[in-house]
C-alpha cells in the first residue's frame, strides 16, 4: 500500500497572530513495501507529519493519499488499514493485563480468530510477549512496552505502519529484536513501514531510503546508498551532522534523490 503526501503544510499558533511553520510545502511518495526512515533534528517537523499522514492533524494545505484513498472522506478505511506506534505514547491500558488489551483491540478491528491466533504466536517468538502479556504496561520496562505496541498495532495486519521513533531509550537486545520483527513482517506481509528515529544503526539495519527534513523542510528524498556517494564516505552519523550543522543543496542525484 502506497503512501503520497502533496504539498503538505502545517502551522501552530504561539501567540495572537504570531504562527511558527511546522511542516512547510513537502511532499514524497513512499511505494508499497518499503521500509522508508524519517530523519530530522528535534523540532524538524517529523511528528506533525506522521499526525497528519495517519489524519491525526488536519493539514493547513495540501493532502495526504493512502493506496488511492484520502483524508477525510475515506478516514475509517485507512485506520482499518494502518498501524501506528508513537514511541513516547503508548496505546495500552495502563491498568489492565497486555492481553486483555489485545482482545480490546481484536474486537474493535473485527480481527478473525485464526488471524489473532497466527499473530498472537507470532508476537510470542518474535518479540517475546509471552514473558509479560498477562502484566499491565504500568509495571512492564520501556523495552516490554514498546513490544506491547507494536502487538497492538500489527494485530490486525495493516497494510502501512507509521513508527515514531519506536527504539528511544530501550536496551540493546530490545532494539535488535524490534528490528528483526520489523524486517520480518515487511518481507513476509510486505508491510509498508515509514520509521522516524534519531537511531543510525536503525536506519542501517531497516532502511533503504531516507527522507531528511529540517525547520519543516524536506533536504532530501532517495536512498542511503545515494547519501553515501554523494559525501564520499560511509559514515551515515556524521552525514546527518553535516546535514543538520549545513543543509545541503545541489542537482538531482542519479539514483533520482532528490536534494534541495
Amino acid at each position: 500500500m502506497s503512501v503520497i503526501a502533496r504539498n503538505l503544510t502545517k502551522s501552530y499558533r504561539l501567540k495572537r497572530k504570531v504562527f511558527k511553520t511546522a511542516v512547510n510545502d513537502i511532499s514524497f511518495s513512499i511505494p508499497a513495501g518499503e521500509i522508508v526512515g524519517f530523519v530530522g533534528p528535534n523540532g524538524a517537523g517529523k511528528s506533525t507529519t506522521i499526525k497528519m499522514l495517519t489524519g491525526i492533524l488536519t493539514p493547513d494545505g495540501g493532502s495526504v493519499s493512502i493506496n488511492g484513498m484520502s483524508y477525510p472522506k475515506d478516514r475509517r478505511k485507512i485506520m482499518l488499514r494502518i498501524g501506528i506506534v508513537f514511541g513516547q505514547k503508548s496505546v495500552l491500558c495502563w491498568d489492565i493485563p497486555v492481553l486483555d488489551t489485545l482482545r480490546l483491540f481484536k474486537d474493535m478491528y473485527g480481527v478473525p480468530d485464526a488471524v489473532y491466533r497466527e499473530n498472537m504466536a507470532l508476537f510470542s517468538d518474535i518479540l517475546g510477549l509471552d514473558e509479560f502479556i498477562h502484566q499491565p504496561p504500568r509495571l512492564l520496562s520501556l523495552g516490554q512496552r514498546m513490544k506491547a505496541d507494536l502487538a497492538a498495532s500489527l494485530l490486525h495486519n495493516p497494510d502501512v505502519l507509521f513508527l515514531d521513533e519506536p527504539t528511544i531509550g530501550i536496551d540493546v537486545l530490545s532494539k535488535e529484536r524490534i528490528r528483526n520483527f520489523i524486517l520480518q513482517i515487511n518481507r513476509e506481509r510486505h508491510t509498508t513501514v515509514l520509521l522516524t528515529t534519531h537511531d543510525v544503526s536503525d536506519l542501517e539495519t531497516l532502511c533503504e531510503k531516507m527522507l531528511i527534513i529540517d525547520k519543516g523542510i524536506l533536504l532530501y528524498d532517495g536512498t542511503l546508498g545515494g547519501l553515501k556517494d554523494r559525501y564520499r564516505t560511509t559514515d551515515l552519523e556524521d552525514i546527518i551532522k553535516q546535514i543538520y550543522l549545513n543543509g545541503m543543496s545541489g542537482p538531482k542525484e542519479a539514483d533520482g534523490a532528490e536534494v534541495r
